[in-house]
């Protein structure tokens, strides 16, 4: 969910019927603002703010990959 502006470009959003914001993800899973190539973030200055709370390496970030590997 995106609670705060932090210039996330409008390509990597996606709103729900109640004008609710997250990030966009693509037809597998992953989010549309992550290279898959290097696993880094192509909008890293502009990241929403869960994604700044979300420490890379964390046992929350390991899960998550292994979902979608």
């Amino acid at each position: 969910m995106i609670i705060s502006d932090t210039g996330v470009p409008e390509q990597f959003i996606e709103r729900d019927q109640y004008g609710g914001e997250t990030m966009k993800r693509l037809y597998d899973g992953w989010c549309a603002a992550l290279d898959r190539e290097t696993l880094m973030c192509t909008i890293y200055e502009n990241r929403p703010w869960i994604c700044r709370e979300f420490e890379m390496g964390s046992h929350e970030c390991l899960d998550e990959r292994v979902k979608y590997l």
